[in-house]
């Protein structure tokens, strides 16, 4: 199976109706009254709160799906309890409408809210994010929280947070009214773009290239020296 691809625009909510260990694993059964399932079959992806997962059982407006240990270990799953809502996206088909930003659903981490208040009709939400993960942030970029696409209205690297306001209408389509509180836990994927183009202007250096004076790229990321020498700005 090829590489699945989402646009981080939920089309549906579900609640989880069983969580059932597996030899070490976990295989998640979510139900939703919401989600077109017509064209759903056995071996489908379904992006689930932002992680794409494959459905290996389906019956009845509800769909079973396997998580491996490397997803417990590297997304919010191991938190998530019976009765949790999560957000829904099918995965993307040619002629689907592109509006969100290009998502994968593969987590690279987890984040934590610490503010979440009321901004006129928005929420107002400060986001911590795990330190590796900044530099592939920006103010005005695009960031999947939950399967979310959302815009960052700001970024505090001296905080490792990205800042968002949630408008009503997503509050309400999403399960960001019913869960979203003070230290939650959320699943977070970083623009694809950004890691690609990190990796591009790192050529055949490795990744985790951390040597301080090395063309510009600081702890794998992407300073403004490289940019300058690599051509992308004067």
């Amino acid at each position: 199976m090829g590489r699945q691809m989402f646009t981080g625009l939920i089309e549906a909510t579900g609640i989880i109706t069983a969580i059932i260990p597996i030899k070490g694993d976990v295989r998640l059964v979510v139900q939703s009254e919401t989600l077109d399932f017509t064209d759903v079959a056995l071996g489908d992806s379904i992006a689930s709160n932002g992680i794409c997962l494959t459905v290996v059982e389906l019956a009845d407006r509800r769909y079973a799906v396997d998580v491996s240990r490397e997803t417990l270990q590297k997304s919010a799953i191991a938190h998530y309890k019976v009765g949790d809502m999560l957000n829904l996206e099918k995965a993307m088909k040619p002629t689907t409408r592109f509006g969100g930003h290009m998502v994968a659903g593969h987590i690279d981490g987890v984040g934590v809210i610490d503010v979440l208040k009321k901004d006129a009709r928005s929420i107002y939400v400060e986001l911590t994010l795990p330190s590796e993960l900044m530099r592939y942030t920006a103010d005005k970029g695009s960031i999947t929280i939950d399967g979310i696409s959302l815009t960052t209205n700001q970024i505090k690297v001296d905080k490792n947070r990205v800042c968002l306001n949630i408008i009503p209408h997503t509050a309400k389509k999403t399960n960001i009214d019913r869960h979203w509180h003070r230290g939650a836990l959320v699943n977070v994927e970083v623009d694809l773009i950004a890691r690609y183009l990190e990796r591009l202007l790192q050529g055949n250096a490795p990744a985790s290239t951390t040597a301080p004076n090395n063309g510009g790229i600081s702890n794998g990321g992407i300073s403004e020296i490289l940019l300058r020498q690599t051509g992308f700005i004067d």
